[in-house]
């Protein structure tokens, strides 16, 4: 369902305003709707956080600041957590849940405050070997009627000739599973393999095109950037990936949204302990833009999507 928000715009936003829709439609198309990045803080020992935004560029936080929910599975972590809203309003969360297991965090909800009960997804259960599951994510595949599940793992002698590019033995490449139910999941198989170690996928549909940033995750220079590949479907497969698109600073974690004509891919410049952005009108040509950006102190990466107002006013009640 698409809906559309009665007021004028963003900045008469206020907490006691009509509401156009109920709190599961999916404004993805509503240009005014606003705007959520998940997060986490420190190495994601204490939960989910979340800010918000009406331009794209000043990110105030909800909740004070304080974790709208804990880990309860896996290694105790939520870090990574990334959230879409499938066609029936639902929302959907995973997250990396320890840096060593097999398993990823999930849980749903229907206004982002009260959430299902956390399981975890064992999607690497036919990869014994596999060292780790990091920063899954999920795509809506509309086509297919389904929902993609990818993330990063490093499966020992895999891929040989490339061992040595990676910290501490880890040489990832993308994996990805199929679902309609978040309960029966298809065997995990390769997504991508750019021909280096890569983590921190993402994808966004772009017309008929599909663009997935990653991050370069190679030691030698130009190392620890981000990148971006293609496809005509979100499964793939994509093409070869694109030369770095951030600056001479090691990034990670991106996402992406379209705002009016740009598109903004959100990162952490993790060493430096601050957030970056990077815009684009085609996707080819990037303006650096992270000195504009402002987030709330100590956040750490997750993902950012359009919800409808009354999602956000429910967010803001005490």
């Amino acid at each position: 369902m698409r809906c559309r928000l009665l007021v004028a715009g963003l900045a008469m936003l206020s907490v006691a305003g009509p509401i156009a829709c109920p709190a599961g439609g999916t404004p993805a198309a509503d240009s005014e709707a606003p705007l959520l990045f998940t997060s986490f803080r420190g190495n994601g020992e204490d939960g989910l956080h979340l800010a918000w935004s009406k331009d794209g560029y000043t990110w105030k936080p909800l909740k004070n600041d304080k974790p709208l929910l804990r880990p309860e599975v896996g290694g105790g972590l939520m870090r990574d957590p990334q959230i879409v809203q499938g066609p029936d309003g639902t929302f959907h969360m995973v997250w990396t849940t320890a840096w060593n297991k097999h398993g990823i965090g999930y849980a749903s909800s229907k206004d982002l405050v009260h959430w299902s009960k956390q399981k975890l997804l064992d999607v690497m259960k036919d990869e014994p070997q596999a060292r780790n599951v990091w920063a899954p994510e999920i795509f809506y595949d509309s086509a297919g009627k389904q929902f993609l599940i990818f993330w990063a793992s490093t499966i020992p002698g895999r891929f040989p000739g490339t061992e040595k590019a990676g910290d501490d033995g880890y040489n990832h490449r993308m994996y990805f599973t199929r679902t309609t139910d978040f309960e029966r999941l298809a065997p995990a198989k390769l997504f991508y393999d750019p021909g280096f170690n890569v983590i921190d996928a993402t994808i966004v549909q772009n017309g008929a095109q599909f663009a997935m940033f990653l991050k370069d995750e190679t030691r030698q220079p130009p190392a620890k950037n981000l990148r971006v590949a293609t496809a005509k479907a979100p499964a793939g497969p994509y093409g070869p990936p694109s030369p770095p698109i951030t600056g001479k600073y090691w990034a990670e974690g991106p996402t992406a949204i379209k705002l009016g004509e740009k598109w903004f891919v959100y990162f952490d410049r993790y060493t430096e302990r601050r957030y970056g952005l990077v815009t684009s009108k085609d996707l080819v040509h990037w303006d650096e833009e992270s000195d504009k950006v402002k987030f709330p102190a100590g956040h750490r990466h997750g993902s950012v999507l359009r919800v409808n107002r009354a999602i956000l006013e429910g967010l803001m009640k005490p």
